[in-house]
């Protein structure tokens, strides 16, 4: 740095180190993959991305299962009509809120009615 005042130094080091601020929008970074899982770690990240898949697979047979149960309960509502009886079954569908309630608490009971919303009437 010698015959260069300090001002000089500091610009010159300024503009060959950092490239000057953009105006507007910055170009977007490439986060690394634990962004995407929000792990802080590879191993974390892999642990998630694989536990993620099995939910995902999870997920896909709980739907086939709704569809499924949707089906069953539109064959009982058919013959209870059928029957001359009612759509619905209120004592039997007390019972299920019970059961789900028993078995997953109170959210268990919020699961259950949707449930029963998804498969009445259709008939």
């Amino acid at each position: 740095m010698s015959g260069m005042s300090g001002v000089q130094a500091v610009t010159d080091l300024t503009s060959t180190a950092v490239a000057p601020a953009a105006k507007g929008p910055a170009a977007p970074v490439k986060a690394p993959a634990t962004t995407d899982t929000g792990a802080r770690t590879e191993a974390a990240a892999g642990v998630i991305t694989d536990a993620r898949a099995r939910i995902d697979d999870l997920d896909g047979r709980i739907i086939g299962l709704v569809q499924e149960r949707m089906a069953v309960s539109a064959v009982i509502q058919r013959e209870r009509i059928g029957s001359g009886g009612r759509r619905v079954n209120l004592s039997r569908e007390m019972q299920i809120l019970e059961h789900y309630r028993g078995q997953l608490g109170r959210p268990g009971t919020a699961l259950a009615m949707t449930l029963l919303e998804l498969c009445r009437g259709r008939v």
